[in-house]
């Protein structure tokens, strides 16, 4: 396989990963990082590293409506609840030594 061939499956998968975590609305930020260490939160502060690495300037509200698929503030107002106490603890435990 060819480094272009990697790159076009790589961003592909990325696509279809982005598209999916727009589509689950109902998952929360929070369950991801308790169970898998990272958010939608995470990925688009990823994607903006990426950015910077090739020198191109992308703010953090940028990278984030690329990922969420609307302005984050929106997403959160349609899509985001309050965490519950379980959930906060989970996350404490669980990221405790970060």
């Amino acid at each position: 396989m060819t480094d272009q061939t990697t790159l076009e499956l790589e961003a592909a998968a990325f696509r279809r990963l982005r598209k999916h975590l727009q589509e689950r609305e109902d998952v929360q930020n929070i369950d991801m990082m308790n169970l898998a260490g990272f958010c939608r939160n995470c990925l688009s502060r990823w994607y903006q590293e990426a950015a910077a690495e090739k020198g191109i300037e992308l703010d953090k509200d940028a990278a984030r409506e690329i990922v969420y698929g609307m302005p984050y503030d929106e997403w959160k107002t349609k899509h985001q609840t309050a965490a519950t106490d379980e959930q906060k603890a989970k996350f404490e435990k669980s990221h405790s030594g970060h």
